[in-house]
C-alpha cells in the first residue's frame, strides 16, 4: 500500500507540458514578429551580391553586346521562343533596339551600386532583382553556379529589410531620429510614382510584354509600398504596427530560406560528388587543372598538380567539407571553423581556376552564417579605417562649413 501511495504522489513528467509548450510558442512568435532578425547578415548579403554583380557587369562591359545585347549569338528570335515556353521574365525582350539594351545594362549597374550603398533599399532591391533576371534570362546558356546563386539571392533580397544597418537609409534615419526602417520622404514617393507611371505606360502602349504572374508580382510590390506611405501619412500606430509585424515575418522567413538555400547547395553538391568515380578515387581536381579555361596561371596549376598527395587531400577534403557543413551548424565553434575552411577554398578557386565572381558569390553566401559580433567588429574596424582616411578632409573644413553641411544632410 505504501508503494502505491508513493507512486500516486510522484508528479507526472507530462504535468504542465501544455502550459510550457504554449509559453515557448508565445516566446517564439514574439521574437519573430517584434524585430527583423539577423540585420547584419542581411546587410552583408545585400552588399556582397550587389557588389559581385556590379563588378561582373563592369568587367564584361566591353563584351556586353555579345553576351546580352543585339549581337548575341543566341538571337532575339531564339530568346523569344524560349521565354514564351518557360514564362521567364526579362525586360530585354520588350525591344531589340540597342538604345533600350544600353539603358537596361547601365541602369542595372546604377541600381547595383545604389543597393550596395543602401540608398532607398526597398526600391533598389526590386530594381536589382529586375535587372538580374533580365540579363540572365536573356542568355540562359551563359550562366554557371555563381550566376544561379545571384539569381536566387536577388529574389530573396526583395523580401528582406536589408537596409537596417550599414546603409544610407540607416544613416538618414539616425539623423532624423525616426525608428522605422521604411520612411515616407519625398524621394521615396518620387521613385514610387516614377516606377508606377513607367510600368503603366509600358503596359498600356504594348511596349512591355509581361507574363501574367509577373504583372501580379510587380504591381503587388508597388501596392505594398503604397500601404507604407498611407500608414506614414495617416500616422496610424495600429496600421504601422501591423505592417511592421508582417514585414518582420516576411524578412525572417526570407533569411531562413537564404540559410536553407546555402545548406541545400552544399549538401547536394557534396552528395553528387560522392557518386562520381573521379571524386571517389581522389583525382577529380587533376582534370580541371589541365583545362585552359580553368588554368589562368598555368605554372601554378602545374605546381599543384605535380603533388598527387595534395590533389587527393583537396579532392576528399572538398567532399567532406560540403557534406558536413549543414551538420556543423549544430555547434557554433565547429561551424565557424568550417566557414573559414570553405571561404579559403573558394578564395583558392578564384585564383587557381580563374573564377572570381563564382567564388565571391559563394563567399558572400557563407557570410550569412557569420556571428553577429564578428560582423559588428568588422564593421567597426572598417568605419575606423574610413574615419582615419577622411580625417584630413574633415579637419580642412571650418566649423561653419561643417555645421552647414550637417544642416543640409539633415
Amino acid at each position: 500500500m505504501s508503494v502505491e501511495k508513493d507512486i500516486a504522489r510522484t508528479p507526472s513528467p507530462f504535468k504542465d507540458m501544455g502550459t510550457r509548450l504554449d509559453a515557448a510558442i508565445a516566446r517564439l512568435l514574439n521574437k519573430i514578429t517584434s524585430a527583423a532578425l539577423a540585420p547584419y547578415q542581411a546587410a552583408i548579403i545585400r552588399i556582397g551580391f550587389s557588389l559581385t554583380f556590379a563588378l561582373y557587369l563592369l568587367r564584361e562591359w566591353p563584351h556586353r553586346l555579345e553576351l546580352y545585347g543585339t549581337t548575341n549569338p543566341w538571337g532575339f528570335d531564339l530568346a523569344q521562343r524560349l521565354i514564351a515556353s518557360n514564362d521567364a521574365f526579362t525586360v530585354l525582350m520588350w525591344s531589340n533596339h540597342r538604345l533600350w539594351f544600353e539603358l537596361v545594362y547601365h541602369g542595372v549597374i546604377v541600381a547595383s551600386v545604389l543597393l550596395l550603398l543602401g540608398w532607398h533599399t526597398r526600391t533598389m532591391s526590386i530594381l536589382f532583382m529586375v535587372g538580374v533576371l533580365s540579363l540572365m534570362n536573356r542568355s540562359v546558356l551563359l550562366g554557371d553556379g555563381g550566376d544561379t546563386l545571384i539569381h536566387l539571392m536577388a529574389s530573396y533580397l526583395v523580401l528582406t529589410r536589408c537596409g537596417q544597418v550599414w546603409s544610407l537609409d540607416a544613416r538618414r534615419r539616425e539623423r532624423r531620429g525616426t525608428p522605422h526602417p521604411d520612411g515616407c520622404d519625398r524621394v521615396s514617393v518620387a521613385l514610387w510614382l516614377l516606377a508606377g507611371a513607367g510600368l503603366a505606360v509600358a503596359q498600356m502602349t504594348g511596349f512591355a510584354k509581361i507574363p501574367r504572374g509577373w504583372v501580379l508580382i510587380l504591381w503587388g510590390l508597388w501596392s505594398i509600398q503604397a500601404l507604407w506611405f498611407w500608414a506614414g501619412r495617416r500616422r496610424s500606430p495600429d496600421a504601422r504596427a501591423l505592417l511592421d509585424v508582417v514585414a518582420n515575418l516576411v524578412h525572417n522567413a526570407a533569411m531562413l530560406v537564404i540559410g536553407a538555400q546555402v545548406c541545400l547547395l552544399y549538401a547536394t553538391a557534396g552528395w553528387y560528388k560522392i557518386q562520381g568515380p573521379r571524386w571517389q578515387d581522389g583525382s577529380a581536381l587533376h582534370y580541371p587543372l589541365h583545362l585552359d579555361y580553368f588554368s589562368p596561371w598555368t605554372g601554378l596549376s602545374q605546381v599543384l598538380d605535380s603533388r598527387s598527395t595534395m590533389v587527393t587531400l583537396i579532392t576528399y577534403g572538398t567532399v567532406v567539407a560540403q557534406v558536413a557543413f549543414p551538420f556543423t551548424l549544430l555547434n557554433r565553434r565547429v561551424k565557424n571553423v568550417m566557414l573559414a575552411i570553405l571561404m579559403t577554398e573558394h578564395a583558392t578557386i578564384a585564383v587557381i581556376c580563374g573564377l572570381p565572381f563564382f567564388s565571391l558569390a559563394m563567399i558572400v553566401s557563407d557570410m550569412v552564417f557569420l556571428p553577429t559580433n564578428f560582423l559588428r567588429w568588422g564593421g567597426s574596424r572598417i568605419a575606423a579605417a574610413r574615419d582615419r582616411i577622411t580625417a584630413p578632409l574633415r579637419r580642412s573644413k571650418g566649423p561653419d562649413d561643417r555645421n552647414e553641411s550637417r544642416s543640409m544632410t539633415v
